[in-house]
C-alpha cells in the first residue's frame, strides 16, 4: 500500500503535464475553451492558403531581385560601374531582398503590426550602418591621400570609426526594437568595469597603441630597432606592433613595451650613414690606400655620391693602421645592409691586393743590429758549488 501511493501520484503529475500541453496546442490551432473540438478542415485550408501566399510573395521578391541584378549587369558599361561598385550594389540588393522576404513572412503568420514595423526600421538602420562601415575605409583612404597623411593615421581612424559605427548601429537597432538603452548602458558600464580590472594589460596596450599612432615616432614601412629586434614595421595595431626582420620573421611586440622602450628609427631621414673598418700595414702608403677605398665606394651603386664618403685614419694600432670608412645610402637599402657591407669589404681587399697594399695580422718581428757578426758569441754563466755540512745547515734552519 505504501509503495503504490507514490507511483499513483507520479502518474497523476505527468497526466496533468500532458493535459496542459494538449490544451496549449488546442488553443494555438484556433480552438476555443468553450468548444470540445477543432475545425481541422478550416485550419488546414488556412494553413495552405498562408503557405501559398508566402511562396507567391517570395517568388515575386526573387524575380524582382533577379531583374535588378540583370539590369545592373547590362547597364554597367553605360553607367561606368567597376567590379567593386557592382559587388557593393549586389550586396545591397541581396540585403534588401532578405529583409523584404522576412517582413513578408512575418506579415502572413499573424505577427503584430508594431513588431513588423520595428523589424523593418531596425533592418533599415542595420543596412545603413553596414554600408557606412564597408565604405568607410575607402573614404578615409581618399581623404588622407588628399591631405598627404600617412598610413598609421589611416589605420587609427579606420579602427576608431569602425568601433564608433558599431556602437551607433547597435544603439539604433536597439532603439527600434524597444530595448531600454539606459539600462543597457548601465549594464555595459558595470561589465566594462569588471573587464577593465581583468584586462589591465590589454587596456594599457590599447592606450599605448593610440599614443604611438598619434605621436608618429615611427610609421608603417620604417626600419626600426626595438628591444633587440630590428626590422621593418608592417603593422601598427591598437594592441601590438608587428616588425618584419631580415630573416622574414614577424616579431609581434605589445604596444606597452614599445612605448616604454628606446626605439631607434633608422629610416626617418632621406639618407643614412654606415661605417666599416679596414687596416693596412705600417709600411704602406696611407693616401694610396685612401684612394683605393674611395674608388671602391664610388663603384658601389647603393652608395650615394652626396653626401660624400670618407676614409680616415681612426687608430694606429699595434699591428697596423686602422681606417674608418663612412658612406651614405638611401632608406631602401637598409634591409640589405649586412650584404652591402660584406661586398664593400671584399672589394676593398681585392683593391688592396691589386695595388700591392698588404693587410696586416697579429705577428712578432725581431730586429737585430746590422754591425754585429752572426752568430753572436755568447758566454756561459759562471757557476760555483759549495758543500755545506749538514749540522751547520740544521743549525741555520733552527
Amino acid at each position: 500500500m505504501d509503495q503504490t501511493m507514490p507511483i499513483a501520484s507520479i502518474i497523476v503529475f505527468f497526466n496533468e503535464i500532458i493535459r496542459d500541453l494538449h490544451t496549449s496546442l488546442y488553443l494555438a490551432l484556433g480552438g476555443s475553451a468553450d468548444e470540445e473540438s477543432i475545425d481541422w478542415s478550416s485550419q488546414a485550408v488556412e494553413l495552405v492558403s498562408t503557405g501559398i501566399k508566402i511562396l507567391l510573395l517570395l517568388l515575386v521578391l526573387g524575380l524582382l531581385y533577379w531583374l535588378a541584378i540583370y539590369l545592373i549587369k547590362k547597364s554597367s558599361a553605360k553607367i561606368r560601374l567597376n567590379d567593386r561598385r557592382i559587388k557593393i550594389l549586389r550586396s545591397v540588393l541581396r540585403y534588401i531582398w532578405i529583409v523584404a522576404s522576412l517582413i513578408a513572412i512575418m506579415s502572413q503568420i499573424n505577427f503584430e503590426p508594431e513588431t513588423i514595423k520595428a523589424t523593418a526600421k531596425a533592418s533599415t538602420w542595420a543596412g545603413i550602418y553596414y554600408v557606412l562601415w564597408t565604405s568607410s575605409g575607402q573614404i578615409i583612404h581618399r581623404i588622407l591621400q588628399h591631405y598627404g597623411l600617412n598610413a598609421s593615421i589611416e589605420q587609427l581612424l579606420k579602427n576608431v570609426l569602425s568601433v564608433l559605427l558599431l556602437v551607433l548601429g547597435l544603439a539604433s537597432v536597439n532603439a527600434q526594437i524597444v530595448i531600454e538603452i539606459v539600462s543597457l548602458v548601465e549594464g555595459l558600464g558595470i561589465a566594462g568595469l569588471a573587464v577593465g580590472f581583468a584586462a589591465q594589460s590589454t587596456l594599457a596596450n590599447f592606450i599605448a597603441g593610440i599614443t604611438i599612432l598619434l605621436e608618429q615616432s615611427f610609421q608603417v614601412g620604417d626600419w626600426v630597432h626595438i628591444n633587440e629586434n630590428e626590422g621593418r614595421v608592417v603593422v601598427i595595431a591598437l594592441r601590438t606592433t608587428h616588425v618584419l626582420t631580415r630573416d622574414n620573421i614577424t616579431v609581434i611586440i605589445p604596444n606597452s613595451k614599445v612605448a616604454s622602450s628606446e626605439v631607434t628609427n633608422i629610416t626617418s631621414k632621406n639618407f643614412i650613414r654606415f661605417d666599416i673598418h679596414v687596416r693596412i700595414a705600417f709600411e704602406d702608403d696611407i693616401p694610396t690606400a685612401r684612394q683605393e677605398i674611395l674608388q671602391v665606394l664610388s663603384d658601389t651603386d647603393v652608395v650615394l655620391s652626396r653626401p660624400e664618403s670618407s676614409a680616415t685614419v681612426d687608430e694606429i694600432g699595434e699591428y697596423g693602421v686602422f681606417f674608418i670608412v663612412r658612406f651614405w645610402v638611401k632608406p631602401a637599402s637598409v634591409a640589405r645592409m649586412p650584404v652591402i657591407k660584406e661586398g664593400i669589404t671584399e672589394n676593398i681587399k681585392l683593391a688592396f691586393d691589386a695595388a700591392g697594399i698588404s693587410t696586416p695580422y697579429p705577428h712578432m718581428r725581431l730586429l737585430m743590429p746590422k754591425d754585429v757578426d752572426y752568430p753572436i758569441a755568447t758566454k756561459p754563466f759562471a757557476t760555483t758549488t759549495q758543500r755545506v755540512p749538514s749540522e751547520v745547515a740544521l743549525t741555520k734552519e733552527k
